[in-house]
């Protein structure tokens, strides 16, 4: 069992959310649904919590109601190999949601990701200055990054 989970607050549509999250990941699964007993905050029978998996990492979605919305303050982070994997994440994530800048997005439901090339934090981290600069200022003018084009400001000069 994994000792952290990541816990989302919907307002009713945990169940929607988990369905469409797994539908966009391969190695993704529903691994359980929990309804609201009687008696208990929500009403009777109405799926409170739905368990499931994204490529491994576990995560609960519970039906808490509209006290609480999601902020640009937590994302989640995902690392992509290839630009035909952030093309394809990217695209379905944004269905219904909306593109940020600098890979970041907001998905139907509110929760913002980070679309993200693996090869992006190795150009940022380089011990040459003035390719990590030439890299932050090439990102900043994206939503949906390119990694042909953050690899043209790098190799630049």
């Amino acid at each position: 069992m994994q000792k952290i989970n990541t816990f989302l607050w919907f307002d009713t549509q945990a169940e929607e959310a988990a369905n469409f999250y797994t539908s966009i990941f391969k190695n993704s699964r529903i691994r359980s649904i929990a309804c609201y007993p009687e008696g208990s905050p929500g009403p009777a029978g109405a799926v409170m919590t739905v368990t499931f998996e994204l490529e491994g990492q576990t995560f609960v979605a519970l039906n808490g109601g509209p006290a609480f919305k999601f902020t640009e303050a937590i994302s989640l982070f995902v690392n992509c190999d290839t630009q035909e994997e952030v093309d394809a994440l990217w695209d379905r994530l944004c269905e219904g949601g909306e593109p940020r800048q600098c890979g970041w997005l907001k998905d139907k439901f509110g929760l913002s990701w980070q679309i993200t090339p693996t090869i992006l934090l190795e150009m940022l981290q380089d011990k040459d200055a003035e390719k990590s600069k030439r890299v932050m200022q090439a990102m900043l003018k994206m939503n949906k990054l390119d990694i042909k084009g953050l690899k043209q400001a790098y190799e630049q000069g």
